[in-house]
């Protein structure tokens, strides 16, 4: 009998590999000739002008396979050019619902705030702030859409993000996991854009979902809110394999997405996240140890006779027993105590266990923080922006509570502009731009581009939110105030969707040049442009209202917009002209 010689075994063996390969190689390139499967890149084609391009508001869809029933999530249209000019910079904003600006949307959004107020710093420099924050995003999601962001010759990517690890979007404990497993869950993004993957993903949904039972918890879910639908695991111990798995989750995956902006020499401002300690008990609680409750009901029961000042000295005593607790609803009663009592640095410290042994993970841990600064430190391309620390400092005390916070962790408008302005200041401080003219913080607030119709439609919008779960055991119909003006009554008309957007802020503006509210009429001319930047009208008045106001940066940007769009006449170019020569003399 014949050897097989060594040459020929390794011509099976590669045989032996190679037809599963030409196999799978066939298949794929047979779905996509017949059409099969999609893909969905991060930017599209602006529809109204092919000038310009946005973020896909439905950007989720690469998740999910045909028909699922997505989460009632979307990208915030904003826009930027499709071909980047020579003299330009861009930042794009990656995180989830605050980096965002939920619930205002993108006027209090980071992207929002900074896009007006580093083209003021910036004069002469066409400077876009690009938002791809999303709802319930997490770091599966932040590292997919990376190559989208680089591909779009970004100059800075500020990052805010951290609190969705565990029930956001392929969360560990989420509704919407893939697996128990980030490896396959890592996989799975890596893999879902072959068409036999999709093939496969969508044969498998189809087994897995029952007509009948779908139709009925379709018009169940309908109404509910993202919080109420996504929590699968609903107590995620600070000592369980799980919280491990969550913070290693965040870990790996920043590493991959800032490994890819380090590659491709891409700074990054990487910012700590804030939540609310003071006014958010635990949305889960391990029952209180007997002892420990104990402790603190005797406490309680001697307060009155106790003075002031050994009533402060007594919690402080009692503190370092009461630490070993694991009950998150013992710690926000005694942190609550605490503070009453004045004693606010043993208040502090109890508020803060009381968001660690919160089982129901919406807030982030202080292991996330704590990885956010261990990376700012281990990448050379990456700043750490401190927004925690900025809201810390300027709350009662030094603990966060609703002065900042609207629930958990969405800010309101104050509280998003000092995280903006934490991510302006780091900015300004790395002196990547030369000749950079810093606009301060008042300047930015009195110019904010969020009008009272787009407040109240925030407020209903968090009034829904608490009025399900996991703020309320069973969901409650939201009970709203009757609108103070037509602003208010605006607002309440897009919470309830009789009218859109674009038509809140078109009657906007209507009123406010009726009863000549001009500074009004102006700020919802600006947002309008800034909403529609192929709308050579609302662009162009823009310019003209920037230039008699001298705001001459900003003049110029509105004025090449509205020429893009096809505004046209020799006063348009007179002063673009004007505005460049200008620009061009500061800069020599």
């Amino acid at each position: 009998m014949n050897k097989t010689s060594k040459p020929q075994i390794y011509i099976f063996y590669a045989i032996a590999v190679f037809i599963p390969v030409l196999f799978f190689l066939l298949i794929e390139l047979g779905l996509r000739v017949t059409g099969y499967g999609k893909d969905y890149p991060l930017f599209i084609s602006n529809p109204a002008h092919e000038s310009y391009v946005l973020p896909r508001p439905d950007i989720i869809k690469r998740y999910f396979p045909d028909n699922a029933d997505l989460p009632s999530v979307t990208m915030e249209a904003n826009f930027l050019l499709a071909e980047k000019p020579d003299n330009a910079y861009r930042i794009f904003v990656q995180g989830g619902s605050t980096a965002a600006g939920f619930p205002y949307g993108l006027g209090a959004s980071i992207a929002g705030v900074l896009d007006q107020r580093i083209r003021q710093s910036m004069p002469g420099v066409h400077t876009e702030v690009v938002n791809t924050a999303m709802s319930a995003v997490n770091s599966y999601m932040l590292f997919d859409i990376a190559d989208d962001i680089i591909e779009q010759q970004a100059d800075a990517v500020f990052i805010y993000a951290g609190h969705n690890e565990y029930l956001g979007l392929l969360g560990i404990g989420s509704q919407y996991t893939v697996a128990g497993s980030g490896l396959i869950t890592r996989w799975f993004v890596r893999l879902k854009d072959l068409r036999v993957f999709q093939l496969v993903q969508s044969i498998i949904f189809k087994f897995k979902q029952s007509p009948e039972n779908h139709s009925l918890e379709k018009t169940h879910q309908d109404s509910r809110t993202f919080m109420s639908k996504v929590s699968k695991h609903k107590e995620i111990a600070s000592d369980s394999s799980m919280f491990e798995a969550g913070i290693n989750q965040f870990e790996t995956n920043m590493s991959i997405l800032l490994d890819k902006y380090e590659q491709a020499e891409i700074p990054v401002f990487l910012s700590t996240i804030a939540s609310n300690l003071k006014d958010q008990a635990p949305f889960a609680s391990a029952q209180a140890e007997p002892e420990f409750a104990s402790k603190l009901a005797q406490f309680k029961s001697a307060l009155s006779s106790l003075s002031s000042q050994q009533a402060k000295q007594t919690a402080e005593t009692l503190s370092i027993s009461l630490k070993n607790s694991i009950s998150g609803n013992l710690h926000f009663d005694f942190a609550s105590l605490a503070h009453q009592l004045g004693a606010f640095e043993t208040a502090k410290t109890h508020y803060l266990l009381a968001k660690e042994h919160d089982l129901l993970r919406f807030r982030a841990p202080e292991q996330i923080n704590e990885t956010i600064r261990n990376l700012a430190t281990k990448y050379k391309n990456v700043t750490l922006v401190d927004a925690h620390a900025a809201l810390v400092q300027r709350s009662p005390n030094r603990i966060i509570g609703n002065n900042f916070m609207l629930e958990h962790l969405h800010p309101n408008l104050t509280g998003y502009y000092v995280i903006s302005n934490s991510f302006y200041e780091a900015f300004a401080r790395s002196q990547l731009v030369k000749n950079f003219k810093k606009v301060s913080i008042d300047l930015a607030w009195q110019q904010r581009l969020v009008l009272p119709a787009e407040e109240y439609n925030g407020f209903a919008s968090i009034v829904k939110l608490k009025s399900d779960y996991p703020f309320v055991d069973t969901p409650q119909t939201p009970k709203l105030p009757r609108p103070a003006d037509w602003q208010q009554q605006l607002g309440k008309q897009l919470y309830e969707k009789r009218i859109d957007w674009l038509t809140m802020m078109q009657k906007s503006l209507e009123r406010y040049r009726a009863s000549n509210q001009l500074d009004k009429a102006y700020k919802t001319l600006q947002i309008l442009a800034d909403a529609l930047p192929h709308n050579g009208l609302y662009n162009l008045q823009t310019a003209e209202i920037m230039f008699k106001e001298k705001r001459f940066t900003e003049s110029l940007h509105y004025y090449r917009r509205a020429k893009l769009a096809g505004a046209i006449g020799p006063k348009i170019d007179s002063n673009i002209s004007f505005l460049e020569s200008k620009f061009t003399k500061q800069a020599s």
